[in-house]
């Protein structure tokens, strides 16, 4: 199994889909508890989401293991996200529902993880920074969008439902303010979904590392509530009036990404 899954666009866009992934080696899905054999929070379905921009001409990097494998979107050394939060585990021990993933006693051991960093945490990383170089190199400057979605309701992480569009910028960090709100503008515009810019949801580590607007790479984390696009009562069911739906405006947001930048 490849690490990931790279589609070579010719735009100065990068689309980076890091959590969803579902592959887990069997000697790691045996160690795993009923709560993390479900895989419940992986990114489901977001790969088929943003295949249309392929159309466009965007690249697409698609992690295909389990984000309980190795959470690319966290720090190497697990280091926290935001200050004042605890450690932001590179192999996370619990759901976002606080259910152990590993059984009691098979938990995953310092040298594993340092294991699991080396072998597939770096090499989506490596390809991360060889490809925003490449397209700088070709345009000038570089886009990247880290895709994302999760479940509307969370009661661990956020208190009540989660708005349907939720941006990350890092507090502005990795991506100019006026680029931000015209993409926030661009969904609240009709009412039909609400959006937030940096609310609970400020990016992760993919964008706090390589969003670096003074570099020419600007960066941006879309959160997605499932309820978008999935029919969430089903479980893991794609939805696909929903899916167009969404992809329609989605394919608005980059394009309005790409013009604000150029």
């Amino acid at each position: 199994m490849n690490v990931y899954d790279f589609h070579q666009g010719t735009l100065p866009l990068l689309i980076s889909i890091p959590h969803a992934g579902t592959y887990v080696p069997e000697a790691i899905a045996q160690r795993f508890t009923l709560a993390g054999s479900h895989l419940a929070d992986t990114d489901w379905h977001v790969h088929h989401l943003y295949d249309f921009a392929r159309g466009l001409g965007a690249s697409i990097l698609k992690a295909n293991y389990s984000r309980y494998v190795v959470d690319l979107n966290r720090s190497p050394d697990s280091s926290s996200l935001y200050v004042g939060n605890p450690t932001s585990p590179v192999c996370p021990p619990m759901t976002f529902n606080d259910e152990p993933i590993y059984a009691p006693g098979r938990e995953v051991t310092a040298t594993e993880i340092a294991a699991r960093v080396e072998q597939y945490w770096q090499p989506y990383h490596q390809r991360l920074v060889e490809e925003l170089k490449a397209i700088r190199q070709r345009h000038g400057y570089a886009l990247l969008w880290d895709a994302h979605s999760i479940a509307s309701e969370v009661p661990s992480l956020f208190i009540g439902e989660l708005p349907e569009f939720n941006f990350g910028t890092r507090d502005d960090a990795s991506c100019p303010r006026a680029v931000a709100d015209q993409l926030l503008d661009l969904v609240t515009s009709d009412g039909k979904f609400g959006a937030v810019l940096n609310g609970r949801f400020k990016g992760g580590y993919i964008t706090m590392k390589y969003g670096q607007p003074q570099e020419g790479v600007y960066a941006v984390q879309l959160e997605l509530s499932r309820r978008v696009y999935m029919d969430e009562a089903a479980g893991t069911g794609w939805n696909p009036e929903r899916a167009q739906s969404a992809q329609a405006l989605i394919s608005q947001l980059l394009t309005r990404f790409l013009k604000a930048r150029s």
